[in-house]
């Protein structure tokens, strides 16, 4: 179970940094957005860091997505790994 909580983990982080490039934001542009630091951000991206439910709408509201977007992007990916 940790290991699938792991790999879940990395692939919503990896949804969140491929939202962030598409919009052309640095790390530390979105850190700003959401009134979070860049290293943290750069932890969820790097899927370091478990995100909160609240820390997750506030990545959202600063990519202007919807954290259903995010963690359907983060399933998406999850599946395509394990597919390979």
């Amino acid at each position: 179970m940790r290991a699938d909580r792991s790999r879940y983990i990395r692939s919503l982080g990896e949804a969140i940094r491929r939202s962030r490039l598409r919009r052309q934001l640095s790390q530390e542009g979105l850190a700003e957005r959401c009134d979070l630091h860049r290293t943290y951000v750069g932890g969820v991206e790097r899927g370091e860091r478990n995100v909160t439910v609240a820390t997750l709408l506030r990545i959202a509201h600063g990519l202007g997505t919807s954290p259903a977007c995010l963690l359907q992007d983060a399933e998406s990916l999850l599946r395509q790994r394990e597919g390979e």
